[in-house]
């Protein structure tokens, strides 16, 4: 059993920045490919970003492309996901997840565990 606790969501304005953390208690953090997944009111849970078990593989949704960057710190069992120039449409609970492999995919059915999530909102 893995538990993801996910933090750094808030409010902020159009344009902001936030660093969301997912720290995961297992000893084999390492290797686990990790991902992030958003959902906003009314809408389907959506892929934003994944990275392998050693950071050197990294994968992006096209609307988050060059805004955001996923990174993890094995050493400290812990992802992170920098989101720049936020939009209001990021607005969503982002989730973090993992993965019992240490090759990172996209699609949400490849994911194990998954955190409650924390609320990002983006307004101005």
């Amino acid at each position: 059993q893995v538990q993801l606790v996910e933090s750094g969501g808030g409010l902020v304005q159009p344009g902001a920045s936030l660093r969301l953390s997912c720290a995961a208690s297992t000893r084999s953090f390492s290797s686990y490919a990790m991902g992030w997944f958003r959902q906003a009111p009314g809408k389907e849970r959506e892929f934003v970003a994944a990275i392998s078990r050693t950071g050197a593989n990294t994968y992006y949704a096209d609307s988050v492309k060059g805004r955001f960057t996923i990174s993890r710190d094995n050493a400290k069992n812990t992802m992170y996901l920098q989101m720049n120039s936020l939009k209001p449409e990021d607005t969503a609970v982002y989730y973090c997840a993992s993965r019992s492999s240490g090759s990172a995919r996209t699609g949400q059915g490849d994911y194990d565990y998954w955190g409650q999530g924390t609320q990002v909102t983006v307004s101005s």
